[in-house]
């Protein structure tokens, strides 16, 4: 794995600018917006000033209200925001975690929370994001509520999500960053960034320690 630590203000306006299309014009295939390529080609991203955990209270696939905070407190935590409509890297990433997850110990796939924020609220109800995640991994928290508190939630993580909109074929795309947040179980600290690049071995690697709250 290729890691570099950075600065977590000069990363948040980089990561700003990196989205995907995850179904839009281009095919998810390339960011809206190219930031340093020593910066995108990681696969792993280590802060030197760690994201605060967000404050936000959402539904989860129970209907039940959720608090991040409360819910994750004390925990190895992923955090990713995405949508079930994209046809590419959100189920990408999210199968990735769950099949290095599945190579864990018992006791330390309980103690890991891997949370799913969806950035498209209209079409993500509850019951929809239950249904996705269940086919991925039924222990994913799958999260869904108001979009101007998600958009502000991933903003504060260095991630930029845009509303909901239609292509030029009429489809219903949602463009995101596309960065896995860990946090620390320790500190309750965002001190990781996984980005597209990082694969089913990276998370195998590094999973373990970020579980024990140390750099991967």
């Amino acid at each position: 794995m290729r890691k570099k630590t950075f600065a977590a203000a000069a990363l948040l306006a980089a990561a700003t600018l990196t989205l995907s299309g995850c179904g839009g014009d281009d095919g998810g295939s390339s960011p809206v917006a190219e930031v340093s390529a020593d910066a995108t080609q990681q696969s792993a991203i280590v802060l030197d000033q760690p994201f605060t955990k967000p404050d936000l209270v959402l539904t989860d696939t129970q209907g039940k209200k959720y608090d991040l905070r409360a819910e994750t407190k004390g925990r190895p935590t992923l955090l990713y925001f995405g949508y079930t409509n994209c046809p590419d890297v959100c189920p990408l990433t999210m199968n990735n975690i769950a099949v290095a997850k599945k190579q864990l110990p018992k006791a330390e796939q309980d103690r890991l929370r891997v949370v799913f924020v969806t950035t498209d609220p209209a079409r993500d109800t509850p019951a929809a994001l239950g249904t996705w995640l269940k086919g991925i991994d039924p222990q994913v928290v799958g999260l869904s509520g108001d979009f101007t508190a998600i958009q502000t939630a991933a903003r504060s993580v260095g991630i930029t999500i845009e509303p909901p909109h239609k292509d030029k074929n009429g489809k219903t795309v949602s463009t995101h960053g596309t960065q896995v947040v860990a946090f620390s179980p320790k500190t309750d600290g965002g001190y990781v960034l996984f980005t597209e690049q990082a694969s089913v071995d990276d998370y195998v690697k590094d999973l373990p320690k970020l579980i024990q709250g140390e750099k991967p």
